[in-house]
This record gives structure tokens, C-alpha cells and sequence, in this order.
């Protein structure tokens, strides 16, 4: 069974997978007190010095299975490409580790079926990384929905995209077997993911997806439109042709409308609108919060993970709204002529 880590002792963790968002992770670590970062592993040896360096007294290493064995590791995460999420994570859960797994968590929705499977069988908490959530736009989006500001909600339109690069489509991400998709499995789970936050799980399921410019055999553009039992609807776009790195969600109320554009760096600063509905009508009531500041979400939802394993707490999101997310991808996949991930 995994084990409940002492208070008193710090939580003692690995990062397996020391690229861009691992290196991240570990990074954000040194914020999130009482932790420390034991051991930073990759397949690259220099990747994992890198990461490794980031941290006093982190070792580097490349085998993830004698790193979930150790008996000094209270908990891993995942940051691997997404063909390795679960496999890693699998790992770490039998060996009764605690893993927060990099976003969509799985190749599939079977994956993350077993991996709840496993993790339920030997105590161990899981957390899904969709870091969005705790970005502080969204942070403040939420305080404000919960207090009831909008009133009942109606829908949500958001689009997330990015231009891509120079050989873009001969990257990991283009390939199937390591991705399990393309744009929709990569920056569209963010949008489903925050669209069920806000609006509740969605039980209509409606799209396509498509590849319009990039050589690659998965798609680059995705639409949704998903609507919950009660028929709260989410207009959703990811693409990763859009030229001018693009973030935008607005959240509909009966009273009022929340408005959050950019994410900070190439996306723009990050800013939230509250546009409330003034009983004449006409122009609304306009207040604005705008957010300059770093991007600490990688250390909030450490911070989050941390608290679930301290507390026995069931993380959120995790794998019931993991398999969730990839059971919706799949739908829209299917329906538009890609083949299952496997």
C-alpha cells in the first residue's frame, strides 16, 4: 500500500522525464515547502544532470524503475512524453508511490481505466497535471463563479492555440504512438478539462477534428461542442495553426460574464474581465484584474498534490476526470477518421 509520508519529515520526491515541462516541475519543487527533490531521471543522462542541478542533494538517473523502488521516494512525477505516462506512472503506483502525471496522463482512456484500477487497489493518490487550473486568472474565475456572481450558467467559448515551429510536424508530438494524438490530445484536454470545471461533466459529445496544414498524421486543428445533462454548452477550438499564440475563454452566467484572455509569455498577459449585467441592461458594470506576475501555477498544483498525500485527500482533477477527457478525445477522434491510440 502507499504510504501516509510523516508530517514532521519532508515529502521526498522524483521527476522521471527532465525535458522542457519536467525541468519545470522540478524547479517549482524548491517553492513548495516541505519537499525535496530526490532524484531527477531521464534516458538522456544530461537531461537529467540538468534537472537534477536544480536542486541540493538530487541525484541524477536513468532507470525510473529503480527509482520508484527506492525506498527514500515517497512520490514521483511524470513529465515523460505521453506514449510513457502511464507505463511510468503503473510503475510508481505498484511499487505504492503517490504520482502527479503530466497531462492527458495516458495514450488512451484504457490506460488511465487501469491506472485508476491500480491506484485504488494499493492506496495511492493521483493527481492529473493540468496546471491551467491554477493559473491565477483562473484561480480568480473560480472564486467568482462560486460566490455566485454569474448566476446560473448557460455556456462557454474558448479557443487555445499556438503557430507550432520549424519541423514541427517531425516532432514526438506527430507521431501517434508516442502522442496519442495531435492538437486535440495536446492543448485541447486543457480546454476540456476547464470547461467541466466550470460547467459540470458532459454527457453530449459533438465535433471533428482535422488536419489542414501540417505533414503529420494527426490532426492540428479541433472543434467541439459539449454540453452537460442539464445543457450547458462549450464551444471549444484547439489549434496549433494559429499564427499568433492565442488563449481565450468566456464564461456565460445569467448575470454576468467572466472574460480570460492570455496566459503570460508568448500567449499575451494574462487578464481577467468581469463583465456584470446591470439591471437596465445596456453597457455592463466592467471590472478588470490584470496578473504581470510569474507564472507560479507549476508550484500551486505541487502544492495541491502534496496536500492530497498529507490529507488522504482524493486529488481533483484526477483519474476520473482523466478518463474522462481522453473518453471525449476519443469520440471526436473516432468520429473523424483517426485511429484509436494504442
Amino acid at each position: 500500500m502507499a504510504a501516509s509520508p510523516n508530517s514532521e519529515r519532508p515529502l521526498s520526491l522524483a521527476v522521471i522525464g527532465c525535458g522542457l515541462i519536467g525541468r519545470r516541475r522540478a524547479a517549482a519543487l524548491s517553492k513548495v515547502s516541505g519537499t525535496r527533490l530526490r532524484f531527477a531521471c531521464d534516458l538522456d543522462p544530461g537531461r537529467a544532470a540538468e534537472a537534477a542541478g536544480l536542486a541540493p542533494g538530487c541525484e541524477p538517473a536513468a532507470d525510473f524503475r529503480a527509482v520508484v523502488a527506492h525506498p527514500e521516494v515517497d512520490a514521483v512525477i511524470v513529465s515523460t512524453v505521453n506514449g510513457s505516462l502511464a507505463p511510468v506512472a503503473m510503475a510508481a503506483v505498484s511499487a505504492g508511490r503517490h504520482a502527479l502525471v503530466e497531462k492527458p496522463g495516458a495514450l488512451n482512456a484504457g490506460e488511465l481505466r487501469a491506472l485508476r484500477d491500480a491506484a485504488s487497489s494499493r492506496g495511492a493518490r493521483v493527481r492529473l497535471g493540468y496546471n491551467h487550473r491554477f493559473h491565477p486568472g483562473f484561480r480568480k474565475a473560480r472564486e467568482i463563479v462560486d460566490a455566485g456572481t454569474l448566476g446560473p450558467m448557460m455556456f462557454l467559448r474558448a479557443r487555445y492555440g499556438h503557430g507550432g515551429r520549424k519541423g514541427y510536424d517531425r516532432e514526438w508530438r506527430s507521431d501517434p504512438k508516442l502522442s496519442g494524438g495531435g492538437e486535440l490530445i495536446d492543448q485541447g484536454v486543457h480546454l476540456i478539462d476547464l470547461a467541466s470545471w466550470f460547467l459540470g461533466e458532459f454527457t453530449s459529445v459533438a465535433g471533428h477534428a482535422a488536419t489542414y496544414f501540417w505533414d503529420m498524421k494527426v490532426d492540428d486543428n479541433a472543434f467541439l461542442s459539449l454540453r452537460t445533462g442539464s445543457g450547458q454548452t462549450a464551444w471549444l477550438h484547439a489549434s496549433c495553426t494559429e499564427w499568433k499564440n492565442l488563449f481565450s475563454m468566456e464564461i456565460y452566467g445569467r448575470n454576468a460574464k467572466l472574460a480570460i484572455d492570455g496566459l503570460g509569455g508568448s500567449y499575451g498577459p494574462e487578464r481577467l474581465t468581469l463583465y456584470r449585467m446591470l439591471p437596465e441592461m445596456g453597457p455592463p458594470e466592467t471590472t478588470v484584474w490584470d496578473f504581470p506576475g510569474a507564472d507560479d501555477s507549476w508550484a500551486l498544483e505541487t502544492a495541491a498534490f502534496v496536500e492530497d498525500i498529507r490529507l488522504g485527500r482524493e486529488p481533483s482533477p484526477g483519474l476520473r476526470e482523466g478518463v474522462r477527457i481522453l473518453e471525449i478525445v476519443e469520440t471526436i477522434s473516432r468520429e473523424s477518421g483517426f485511429p484509436p491510440a494504442s
